[in-house]
C-alpha cells in the first residue's frame, strides 16, 4: 500500500499545552498602540514587543517547547543546535531551566557579544563550539554528532513543537487584544513564527490578514510561494541575520502557503532607515529582524488606513558595533550618500577648488582617501559625499564634470563599490 505523506497543521490545543507550558517561561511581551505610527499612517498600529521577552527575542518559545517535549532518555543524551544568534540563546536558556545538556555550534565570525550571551543563559548546561565559516558550515557539524552520538536536534524553524512554541506569539496578540485584528505583519526568516502565528489566527481569527516580510535580497519563502515549491535560493544578503535564510523550513512552506495572505519584501536600506527612526522617535531598540514589519507598513499605507494593525518586533540583539553601518545603509538607501571617484585636474590647488567650489553649501564629505600614496593632489581618490537633499546630486555631477573633476559614481557598481571602500 503507497504511503502517504499527511500535511502537518498547527492544532489549536497543541498550541495551547505550549502556551501552558511555557507559562512561567516566558515572558508575556506587552501588545502595545503605537503613537507615532498610528498618526502617520491613520490606523491603529499595535506593536507586539517580543524584543522585551527573556531572551530578547521570541526565539525562546520554540526552542522551549521542543526540549521540553523531550522524554527521559533523550534529555540523558542531551541536545545539539546551531545557530548564530537569537536560536542559541533559545536553546541556552532552554537548556539551564530543564536541566539538559546542549551542545550549540556557532560559526566563528559570531560576534563575541553574541558568544557572551549564550554562555551567560546556558551557564554550566551548555558547550559552545566555533566551527566553520557560515551557518551552513556549523549547520553539517550539528547534524553529524546527532548522528553519531544519538543526540535530539533542536532544530531553529522546521520542528513541529518549535512551531507549536512560536505559535503562541499569535496566541498571546489574540488574548491581548482589545478590538478584533485587519492585519497582522510578521517577520519570515525559516518560516517557523509565521506558520505558527498564522495557523492559530486561521483558527482563532480567520477574517484577519497575515503579511508576512522577508528583506530583499534574501527572498526565500516569497520566491518559494510563487513558484509553488521550496526552493533553496543560490545567494542571498546576510545583513538581516534573524531572517536572512537560503532555504525556508520544508513544514513552514506548507503551512505558509495556506495561511499567509500575502507576502512582500523590504529594502535592508529601509530597515536601517526604520531601525534608526524607532531608536530617535520612541526610544525602542530593535535588531535588524525586528524592524521589518514596520519597514513594510507604507506599502500598505492606503490598505490599512482606519484598521487594526499589528507589527511583531522579533527581536533586540542588535550590536551596538553596527550602528554606524546602519546608518550608512539608511543613507545609501534615502539616496543622501554618495560615493564618486574623482580625478582632480593636475594643478596645484585643484583639492581647495573642489572644496570650495564644486560641492554644495550644504554637502558634506563623510569618505576621502586617495588612490595613490603619492603625487597626493595630482591623483584620483575615492570620495563620499552626504547631501541633504536627493535634488542635489544632479548640479553636484554637473559641477564636476565642467569642471573636469568627474571619474566615475560607484554607488550603482556594487562590485567596484564594495572593494573600494
Amino acid at each position: 500500500m503507497m504511503e502517504t505523506n499527511t500535511l502537518y497543521i498547527p492544532r489549536l490545543e497543541d498550541v495551547e499545552k505550549a502556551a501552558s507550558i511555557l507559562e512561567n517561561i516566558v515572558d508575556k511581551t506587552p501588545l502595545m498602540q503605537n503613537i507615532t505610527y498610528s498618526r502617520r499612517l491613520g490606523a491603529n498600529v499595535l506593536f507586539k514587543r517580543e524584543d522585551l521577552q527573556n531572551v530578547r527575542s521570541y526565539k525562546i518559545r520554540g526552542a522551549y517547547n521542543k526540549i521540553n517535549s523531550l522524554s527521559a532518555e533523550e534529555r540523558k543524551r542531551g541536545i545539539v543546535c546551531a545557530s548564530a544568534g537569537n536560536h542559541a540563546q533559545g536553546v541556552a536558556l532552554s537548556c539551564s531551566e530543564l536541566g539538559i545538556k546542549g551542545r550549540i555550534y556557532m560559526p566563528f565570525p559570531t560576534p563575541k557579544q553574541k558568544v557572551e550571551q549564550v554562555k551567560m543563559f546556558g551557564g554550566e548546561f551548555i558547550d559552545i563550539v566555533l566551527y566553520g565559516d557560515t551557518f551552513d558550515d556549523s549547520y553539517q557539524a550539528a547534524v553529524t554528532e546527532c548522528e553519531e552520538a544519538g543526540k535530539s536536534f533542536v532544530h531553529p524553524f522546521d520542528d513541529e513543537k518549535v512551531i507549536e512554541g512560536q505559535a503562541t506569539v499569535g496566541y498571546e496578540i489574540i488574548r491581548q487584544a482589545s478590538k478584533p485584528i485587519d492585519y497582522v505583519f510578521v517577520p519570515v526568516g525559516g518560516g517557523g513564527l509565521a506558520s505558527g502565528l498564522s495557523s492559530i489566527f486561521n483558527v482563532l481569527s480567520p477574517n484577519t490578514k497575515i503579511i508576512g516580510v522577508e528583506p530583499e535580497g534574501a527572498p526565500s519563502m516569497k520566491t518559494s510561494l510563487e513558484k509553488g515549491t521550496n526552493t533553496k535560493l543560490e545567494k542571498i544578503e546576510k545583513f538581516v541575520d534573524g531572517a536572512a535564510v537560503q532555504k525556508v523550513g520544508d513544514k513552514t512552506f506548507e503551512v505558509c502557503k495556506l495561511f499567509l495572505h500575502n507576502m512582500v519584501t523590504v529594502a535592508e536600506g529601509k530597515v536601517c532607515q526604520t531601525i534608526l527612526d524607532l531608536y530617535n522617535k520612541d526610544a525602542i531598540v530593535v535588531e535588524p529582524a525586528g524592524a521589518l514589519t514596520i519597514a513594510a507598513l507604507d506599502q500598505f499605507k492606503e490598505e490599512i488606513k482606519g484598521k487594526n494593525v499589528v507589527c511583531v518586533l522579533s527581536g533586540s540583539n542588535n550590536d551596538i558595533t553596527r550602528t554606524a553601518e546602519i546608518k550608512e545603509r539608511a543613507l545609501l538607501y534615502a539616496k543622501l550618500k554618495h560615493y564618486f571617484i574623482i580625478r582632480f585636474p593636475q594643478r596645484a590647488g585643484a583639492l581647495k577648488q573642489f572644496v570650495a567650489e564644486i560641492l554644495g553649501p550644504d554637502d558634506d564629505i563623510t569618505h576621502f582617501q586617495y588612490s595613490k600614496k603619492h603625487n597626493r593632489e595630482n591623483g584620483p581618490a575615492v570620495v563620499g559625499i552626504e547631501l541633504k537633499n536627493q535634488e542635489d546630486l544632479v548640479p553636484l555631477i554637473q559641477r564636476m564634470k565642467s569642471h573636469k573633476f568627474y571619474g566615475d559614481y560607484l554607488n550603482d557598481k556594487p562590485d567596484l563599490f564594495q572593494f573600494l571602500v
